[in-house]
């Protein structure tokens, strides 16, 4: 059994603060955390509840204004989890195993749904469309990343999510289950993946320009936070000496057993250093976390899936999850993820059809990488991403 993170202190929440690519103004006190409770009908968790009292984070439209912003906009992002599985329900034919049977009817069913989510805890908005569950005096409840009914665990705890959102910290720790009424079920009742993960995928390099991309693409993915296990490095190190990419450090890297292998991160620190490639990583200077670098894994990652060195679907979940979800929902995406949606449809089910899916998400990929400049130029504008609205967002 997994044991609950500790209590979170108002210190340890400022601190966490710090790492936030935003402003930070005055704590809501006590009378104003109870108002906004009181307007909007739910309670915070404790944790949640110490966060926002330590400072109230602000600068972009992700972070929730409780102090100042429109009640109605607020309301909507509070509604938006409920929704998402409602338009599930409706379109995807989602329905939860825990309500009373389906009726024929979708005007019925939709009633009866909507009461079943009445009854269960609402999700209370972090940031963009992360959530806390609404359970008060609870702590150390996952984070959880909702993309209508597609939720997956993104932080163990509110500490272990912000510094793998906003510091690229993973944590390390094999993901917990979600223990909260309802929403456990979308997190450990059904497949899905772990977003601190290593990239499901297989090493593709057959020449020296592939091996030192190859190299600067983990480099990417492990300044937004994704977990890069050293063996990962080594074989990545190892595969660029066969093609003739050869520094000092990489020769060391290449060297390390899985006994010795807890000095990988400085050797392949190093090793970028030393390729030239440490200089000419992306800074982190919008206000989406990382755009930069996640618009070049996503250019990376379809060209893995066209390729055949990642599955179609486990390639279309990494995209939704880091490149669609956390760049505020671009246009030049939305095909992908209607495909990749489509896949995980549970209407799926007939023979070959799973194959055709996967078929179309391969086929929309080598479409994105031939349709001309990257990043695609219809992504949204600084406007546009602060108002995207998909599941809470």
């Amino acid at each position: 059994m997994t044991a609950i993170p500790p209590v979170l202190t108002l210190e340890e929440a400022k601190d966490l603060q710090k790492m936030l690519p935003a402003e930070i103004g005055p704590g809501l006190d006590e009378r104003e955390l109870g108002r906004i409770e009181e307007r909007f009908g739910f309670r915070f968790a404790a944790d949640h509840r110490v966060f926002l009292a330590a400072g109230l984070p602000h600068g972009t439209r992700a972070w929730p204004d409780w102090r100042g912003g429109d009640p109605a906009e607020l309301a909507h992002r509070l509604a938006g989890p409920a929704e998402g599985v409602l338009f599930d329900m409706e379109h995807a034919r989602f329905w939860h195993p825990d309500w009373r049977a389906r009726p024929a009817q979708t005007s019925d069913a939709l009633r009866l749904a909507r009461a079943e989510l009445a009854a269960a805890p609402p999700l209370v908005p972090v940031y963009g469309h992360r959530y806390l569950p609404a359970t008060a005096g609870e702590w150390g409840h996952c984070v959880l990343s909702v993309h209508q009914s597609d939720i997956i665990v993104y932080g163990n705890d509110l500490a272990d999510y912000i510094r793998h959102e906003f510091a690229g910290r993973a944590s390390g720790l094999p993901t917990r289950r979600s223990t909260v009424r309802f929403w456990s079920y979308f997190v450990n009742g059904r497949p899905g993946i772990d977003v601190r993960a290593p990239t499901p995928h297989t090493p593709y390099a057959v020449s020296a320009q592939e091996a030192v991309e190859y190299l600067r693409m983990l480099a990417l993915e492990r300044l937004i936070g994704r977990r890069l296990h050293p063996h990962h490095l080594i074989e990545a190190a190892l595969a660029a000496l066969v093609l003739g990419v050869e520094t000092e450090s990489l020769v060391l890297l290449a060297g390390l057993t899985r006994a010795g292998s807890e000095g990988a991160d400085a050797l392949f620190d190093r090793a970028l250093v030393e390729l030239g490639l440490a200089e000419g990583l992306p800074t982190d200077d919008t206000d989406l976390p990382w755009e930069s670098a996640r618009w070049e894994l996503v250019r990376w990652w379809l060209r893995l899936i066209v390729n055949g060195s990642m599955a179609p679907a486990d390639g279309g979940d990494v995209i939704v999850h880091e490149g669609w979800e956390a760049l505020a929902h671009p246009r030049a995406l939305r095909p992908l993820v209607d495909r990749v949606d489509a896949y995980h449809g549970r209407g799926a089910n007939r023979v070959g059809q799973g194959v055709q899916l996967a078929a179309a998400i391969v086929a929309e990929a080598g479409r994105l990488l031939a349709a001309g400049p990257w990043p695609p130029p219809d992504r949204p504008g600084p406007a546009e991403r602060k108002s995207s609205v998909r599941s809470g967002c």
